[in-house]
């Protein structure tokens, strides 16, 4: 069984063949997944792919792109809508200083607002960062000197240096089709060094297909190349790979439940 741990299946370019799309991925061993919500606006559509199947789930969040869309939003209101058994993480939100769609003070806002949320729900805080370094150590290390929270860094192509600080606070990392670019290789440098029980996979669909599908649309069914991507990487079978980073999904998401593995083989 894989865990496609950051899908968006609720976006326009799903919107014709969404089950069409999940029965793929069912048919290429994809089991669970999470869908993410980019914009509290968009809660109720993230959420509703998460009620149409039983393994999957949903987050609540605004993305720091869209950090301008919601200026007083507060820790209260996103832990409020996460108190639903469906929303099992806090996201995605954090900081991305390369568009700079939304301004930093807006970011900054936007993103302590959802750290206190995952704080006070002890629910993950799906995290994105993006040429942002400094200031997301900077924002961490401070909040949890406050009071620690589990924490997904997801889709991770930042520095070494957040990396190693972040797995040192505890942080779970996830990979995504990145890792088969042909050079990314700084990319699987970091990868190297991740934590081997904090590491999962993700398509992050419809964005960033693994090679052999760039250019194309994304899809759950493609993270069965993340998999052997990371496989490569570290050393191990893909069945070892699988194994393990569903496991770190489940000890980290721990509002899910894991399903029958025979549902997926």
């Amino acid at each position: 069984m894989l865990v496609d741990s950051h899908v968006n299946l609720h976006g326009e370019r799903f919107a014709d063949d969404v089950k069409d799309v999940i029965i793929a991925a069912r048919r290429k061993g994809v089991g669970p997944m999470l869908n993410i919500c980019c914009n509290i606006k968009d809660y109720e559509a993230t959420l509703k792919v998460g009620e149409a199947d039983d393994n999957i789930w949903a987050s609540v969040g605004t993305h720091p792109h869209d950090a301008k869309d919601n200026p007083n939003i507060t820790a209260a209101q996103i832990a409020k809508m996460a108190d639903h058994p469906k929303i099992i993480g806090i996201g995605e939100t954090g900081l991305d200083f390369h568009y700079n769609y939304s301004d930093v003070d807006a970011q900054r806002h936007n993103f302590q607002a959802h750290i206190d949320a995952a704080r006070d729900t002890q629910l993950p805080l799906i995290i994105h960062t993006r040429e942002a370094d400094e200031m997301m150590l900077d924002m961490l290390e401070a909040a949890f000197k406050e009071g620690e929270f589990p924490a997904l860094l997801h889709c991770y192509t930042s520095g070494p240096e957040l990396a190693r600080r972040a797995a040192d606070m505890g942080l779970y990392f996830s990979v995504s089709g990145i890792v088969t670019f042909k050079n990314a290789h700084a990319v699987r440098d970091i990868i190297k060094n991740m934590p081997d029980e904090r590491i999962m996979i993700e398509t992050d669909c419809p964005y960033l297909a693994p090679v052999p599908y760039r250019g194309r649309r994304n899809e759950p069914a493609y993270v069965k190349e993340v998999c052997q991507g990371l496989a490569d990487v570290k050393g191990w079978s893909f069945d070892e790979t699988a194994a393990r980073t569903t496991d770190a999904f489940f000890n980290l998401f721990q509002k899910a439940k894991r399903p029958c593995l025979d549902m997926f083989s």
